[in-house]
């Protein structure tokens, strides 16, 4: 038995809020409904206080992503067959076994012996997914959840079918966008690294013959060389270090939020993230609100579900006014951070009755505009890439060649 904090209202619409004991959260939730009570907050509380939870959290996720990395295709898959055999009347369990025989990806068929097992014992599915959160994204395991307390499981992996197949389509115009400038950047670090090594060490042996002295680039970018050189064991481990530090630094609640708030201010890259986080959040939000989730359990999902410790810091405060009374667009306006265009489509939606419908339809808006930066970012970086490798190896050529200028002067013994 676990124990349950909650808030919620009455019939008559006053305030109540206390502890209950229940086996899971479905349960607690039942037992509220049948007292007639409607679920404003409900939440499992924590007997011990671990303040490097989180940290260790962040930590064995990342982890099991990197021994687990599921591609995305396959988890589209994957749950476009579960929806289609839960709809044709198959039980979850029956159709895991099903799809776990078929499954050609070793990795992820293991994955699916180990649900299905978890689901023979007893649990839910979003709890046997929760096992795997390095496969299975915080948005796919509250969306499930969502499903399973409504009682509309099919109609909610019917949604994150079509969801996650538009994040798979949004994705592949991302990476395909990337392919060219992450190989120029490999290859301009391949030249790089053979021109301070090789290139420069010879033209050095040049120059101590001429015995003249050599113009002030010149000199620094042989002096650079050399010392790249008589430390490279120390500059490749030193940038090892460097790189596994500031990645355990952003896994805690102070370095997420400095990394997650730099790329928000990253120009181009900046407003992708930022339309994106929107789109997750309208998707997100019309479906759990329209599965009947309660609003502040709502906001607590989307919180994990944006991937970003700024909005989700950001939602948290969104929540507490919510508590206090305020509505969704009024709490959310408050923070400062939400566009207008988000902010009038939930306010009319909230006067309407019609605010997951419309969530979905910001959602469709912010989708499209994420897809035309991407467009944008991609005619844009083509020139920008040639233009760096151009102007790096031009800069190199020209400050070693500089001497030869001044051949002549080199000459005069």
């Amino acid at each position: 038995m676990s124990e349950f904090s909650y808030i919620a209202r009455t019939e008559d619409g006053s305030r109540k809020e206390g502890l209950l004991e229940a086996k899971n959260y479905n349960a607690a939730a039942e037992m509220l409904q049948n007292k007639q009570l409607v679920i404003i907050k409900l939440s499992e509380r924590d007997a011990s206080f671990d303040f490097m939870g989180p940290f260790l959290e962040r930590i064995n996720t990342s982890v099991d992503k990197f021994k687990n990395s599921i591609p995305l295709t396959t988890i589209v898959f994957f749950t476009r067959q579960l929806s289609t055999m839960f709809s044709a009347g198959l039980t979850v369990e029956k159709s895991l076994y099903f799809l776990s025989k078929e499954e050609k990806n070793k990795k992820f068929k293991k994955i699916l012996n180990n649900i299905e097992k978890s689901i023979q014992r007893g649990s839910l599915l979003s709890d046997a997914l929760l096992k795997h959160k390095g496969t299975f994204s915080n948005l796919y395991i509250s969306l499930i959840k969502a499903g399973e307390v409504s009682g509309k499981l099919s109609e909610t992996l019917e949604e994150l079918s079509l969801y996650l197949e538009t994040v798979e389509d949004t994705q592949r115009k991302v990476k395909s966008a990337m392919y060219y400038p992450i190989f120029i950047i490999m290859f301009l670090g391949i030249v790089l690294f053979a021109t301070f090594s090789i290139l420069i060490p010879q033209f050095s042996s040049v120059y101590e013959t001429l015995g003249s002295e050599l113009p002030a680039y010149t000199t620094m970018l042989v002096d650079f060389g050399e010392w790249f050189n008589n430390n490279l064991f120390s500059v490749l481990s030193t940038g090892f270090l460097t790189f596994i530090g500031i990645w355990i630094f952003t896994l805690t609640d102070t370095g997420l939020l400095i990394k997650d708030r730099i790329l928000l201010k990253l120009p181009i890259l900046g407003k992708l993230i930022e339309q994106n986080i929107m789109a997750k959040f309208s998707k997100t939000f019309g479906i759990l609100t329209g599965a009947g989730v309660s609003v502040l359990e709502t906001m607590q999902l989307i919180g994990r579900v944006v991937d970003n410790r700024h909005y989700e810091l950001a939602l948290i405060d969104a929540s507490k006014n919510i508590e206090n009374g305020l509505n969704i667009s009024a709490a959310l306006r408050e923070t400062g951070i939400f566009p207008s265009i988000l902010l009038q489509l939930l306010s009319t939606g909230e006067e309407t009755g019609e605010i997951d419908n419309l969530a979905l339809k910001a959602s469709t808006f912010y989708t499209k505009q994420v897809n035309a930066i991407v467009d944008r970012l991609t005619s844009l970086l083509e020139p920008l890439m040639i233009i760096l490798v151009g102007g790096v190896i031009g800069f190199i050529i020209v400050v070693l060649y500089l001497p030869i200028f001044h051949f002549g002067s080199a000459l005069a013994f």
